[in-house]
């Protein structure tokens, strides 16, 4: 008999604040977590601005050995997931730690120790490389880390399909309790891709918006004016576990993870398929593995990133699966005020659809002026919007063609 698995604890490190109530109360107010880019000089790039993470502050959790020894992306994500831990008020002595596994997206992993060690290797020569270039750039360090920090024993996975990252991982976690292999998951996704080279990267590829006049206005889901998605770093970690396991210990209980589905478009390595068959392949995989009929949801948090063709195959593909229900629907991209976190966005969206549950209130789509004349669904444009929220789903898509959907379900006995 498959188990019921429900989420306990959230951690979060985003643009728009640190901690789980300064992301919500940012979020539902429409704040925007983007500025210009400080991290280095901008200047001579297309794009010139981002989601930082401004108020991240490692010494409460880790001490600066630990954190000399870790690239950024494992530093968010350690803090993140002991915040998750808190937040879950689990006991790590009382916890079997054989059966507490660990599962994490991230699309890039160590990037910033990557372009450091490559300064060093071209001026300084290869004696000069840190012993610690390959585990804190590795993506599954991330994990590591975390398993190491708590001693957390049981299964321990890394998740790399881009932007869909952290959706694989935790729909990854879903099913390993769902079977019985584990009782409780710290799962998640971590990023921290704010570095030149990997900026340049994005410009190169022409995916990022380059309103940079006005950055808080740039990331534009839906938008006729929309130009493209802006980055954005952090980190955001769930504790879900068996049902049986959350009551056993009196847990507090968000909201019941009840589907997800995965799929591949097979078409590209960066655009979406324009028909959204992959899109709509994965929300329909997901809503069957729940035992919901479309009609059953009432939010879907959309990838919603900004880009002229992305935002189209989206929209085309809600509609396929949800037919005349989708004008019942609200559909909102918290992208407008995060920036598109890669590896992690799966994960921080997937908090949002789950505050959404339990609050009754779905997030803005912020900077929605100009509504595409192509779409006609409620986006929840600039405003927050009070409704009951039983059943959310949180899509999330990756360069390669990777495509995820997780079901969020109010908790009931």
């Amino acid at each position: 008999m498959l188990k019921r698995v429900v989420v306990t604890g959230m951690g979060v490190i985003s643009p728009v604040g640190t901690g789980l109530d300064k992301f919500w109360n940012a979020l539902t107010a429409g704040v925007s977590g983007i500025a210009k880019i400080t991290r280095f000089d901008p200047t001579d790039y297309a794009t010139q601005i981002a989601g930082e993470v401004k108020d991240f502050d490692y010494s409460q959790y880790l001490d600066k050995k630990e954190a000399r020894r870790m690239d950024k992306f494992s530093q968010y994500a350690v803090v993140s997931a002991a915040m998750a831990i808190e937040d879950a008020g689990l006991d790590l002595n009382e916890l079997d730690k054989d059966r507490t596994g660990v599962i994490i997206g991230s699309g890039i992993g160590g990037m910033e120790t990557f372009e450091e060690q490559c300064k060093v290797l071209i001026n300084r020569g290869p004696s000069r490389i840190s012993p610690f270039l390959i585990p804190m750039m590795i993506a599954n360090m991330a994990a590591g880390q975390i398993a190491i920090k708590f001693g957390l024993k049981g299964t321990n996975i890394t998740t790399v399909t881009a932007c869909a990252s952290s959706g694989n991982a935790i729909g990854d976690a879903f099913k390993l309790i769902q079977r019985g292999n584990a009782e409780v998951v710290i799962t998640g996704g971590t990023e921290a891709p704010i570095t030149p080279l990997a900026v340049a990267g994005f410009c190169a590829a022409k995916a990022m918006s380059t309103n940079n006049e006005e950055p808080e206005r740039a990331s534009r889901p839906f938008d006729v004016d929309r130009d493209g998605f802006v980055m954005g770093e952090g980190a955001a970690m769930l504790v879900v576990e068996t049902l049986e396991h959350a009551q056993k210990r009196g847990a507090h209980i968000y909201a019941e993870i009840v589907g997800y589905g995965s799929s591949c478009d097979a078409y590209h390595i960066t655009a979406s398929d324009p028909e959204g068959s992959g899109a709509s392949s994965a929300m329909r995989m997901a809503l069957e593995d729940a035992g919901l009929k479309p009609e059953d949801v009432q939010y879907i948090n959309a990838h919603g990133t900004s880009t002229p063709v992305g935002d189209v195959a989206e929209v085309g593909a809600i509609k396929k699966v949800f037919g005349e229900h989708a004008y019942n629907l609200v559909v909102s991209s918290t992208k407008s005020m995060t920036g598109h976190m890669l590896g992690a966005a799966g994960a921080i969206e997937g908090i949002a659809s789950i505050l959404a549950v339990k609050n009754s209130l779905v997030p803005p789509t912020i900077n929605l002026d100009n509504i595409d004349p192509a779409f006609d669904l409620d986006f929840a444009p600039n405003k927050a919007k009070e409704m009951n929220v039983d059943v959310a789903i949180s899509n999330s898509f990756g360069f390669g063609g990777h495509n995820v959907t997780l079901v969020f379900k109010k908790f009931n006995l």
